[in-house]
């Protein structure tokens, strides 16, 4: 949906981007145990660890300052593929 959205809109000014995150430090992350915490980690191929919010936000600017990004979802997830159930 974003690129057909970054075709639409770019005659009022408007760019379409998305970020697609992987396993990120939140909050909700703080209610689990190191242990689980520690699990999830180790699923991440590299950074072999959980994301940190800061990073999130770096991706957030780079994507303003950087007016030829349009119409792509980028992910953020350390190469982390989830497996199908």
């Amino acid at each position: 949906m974003v690129l057909p959205i970054a075709r639409e809109l770019p005659r009022i000014g408007i760019r379409c981007m998305a970020i697609a995150p992987g396993i990120f430090h939140t909050p909700m992350m703080d209610s689990m145990t190191p242990e689980v915490q520690a699990s999830l980690a180790s699923q991440v191929p590299f950074p072999n660890r959980l994301g940190r919010p800061e990073e999130f936000a770096q991706l957030v600017a780079s994507i303003f300052e950087i007016s030829m990004l349009n119409g792509e979802t980028i992910r953020l997830d350390g190469a982390i593929r989830m497996q199908p159930k």
